[in-house]
């Protein structure tokens, strides 16, 4: 199939595309930055935006920039951009592994950070980061700007607080401590495919002991974010397959699980203790 006919608008500056985007958001206009989510639905027509606003002419939102503090990145950044670290701190260790696992070669050359988030897919490994780590979207408009914290940002599949005149101009990770542990790990039936489960994690050890415990899941709820009861299992205790596996079990019992045609609701809270007992021991490696 074709997508349905639609305008393409190619602004120039972020002022011009959010003055488009204004005008337009009433016909369900819609952002083009890398395309590898909206253009395929657009095929199948799941989708029929009669406006495209084309971000890839606008300057300034193709940045990365480590302030010492946080890591800023842009609308227009690539999923490729990551292949190698793009920071010292830790976080640019962990960006790369994660990003490893997104999709194929040729999506990661042209899909988008942003454009990851924004479209919400519950098992996006860019979701599922951004959750864990207690990302901040920044949302512009011609009516000013708007700060998101991720627990606030999604909601629900596929469905975020961005309203329909808004573009996600930048999202900000805070930086890790410089002796963070991560591990991550996900489950997909192919390589490439779609997450049926995943989990990121990083911690900070002291005297032996873990701290800082953050433990997020995705791909099994109808929203990535941490699961506080893992954390609590793990907070405290050393490194060991009896505190990993308790993680697993708490993070299992915690969740609302997804459910379709393939896995059942017990299929998935068995895959969510896999996956988080083995982003734990991804971490130690």
């Amino acid at each position: 199939m074709k997508p349905a006919p639609f305008v393409r608008h190619v602004p120039r500056t972020l002022d011009e595309a959010l003055k488009i985007l204004t005008d337009v958001a009433g016909e369900d206009g819609r952002v083009l930055a890398g395309g590898q989510s909206l253009v395929p639905i657009m095929a199948f027509r799941l989708a029929k935006p009669a406006h495209l606003v084309d971000i890839n002419e606008v300057e300034g939102l193709d940045k990365i920039a480590d302030d010492g503090k946080t890591l800023t990145i842009g609308a227009r950044v690539r999923h490729a951009a990551f292949h190698q670290p793009v920071t010292a701190n830790p976080l640019g260790a962990l960006l790369s592994y994660v990003a490893r696992h997104i999709a194929h070669y040729p999506i990661r050359m042209r899909g988008t950070f942003c454009g990851s988030l924004a479209h919400a897919d519950p098992s996006s490994e860019w979701c599922l980061t951004s959750a864990t780590l207690g990302a901040v979207m920044v949302a512009k408009s011609v009516k000013g700007t708007r700060d998101i914290k991720a627990a606030e940002f999604f909601d629900g599949i596929m469905s975020t607080n961005l309203k329909e005149d808004e573009l996600l101009a930048e999202m900000r990770l805070p930086l890790l401590p410089a002796d963070a542990k991560f591990g991550f790990y996900e489950f997909s039936r192919r390589a490439g495919d779609f997450a049926m489960a995943a989990s990121l994690v990083t911690y900070r050890l002291d005297g032996g002991k873990i701290v800082d415990a953050r433990v997020g899941l995705g791909g099994a709820e109808a929203s990535p974010r941490r699961i506080p009861e893992a954390e609590a299992e793990l907070n405290g205790k050393a490194p060991s397959d009896a505190a990993f596996r308790a993680a697993g079990e708490a993070a299992s019992a915690a969740i609302e699980p997804l459910e379709d045609h393939q896995t059942d609701a017990a299929y998935r809270r068995d895959l969510v203790k896999v996956v988080v007992r083995r982003a734990l021991e991804h971490s130690l490696t």
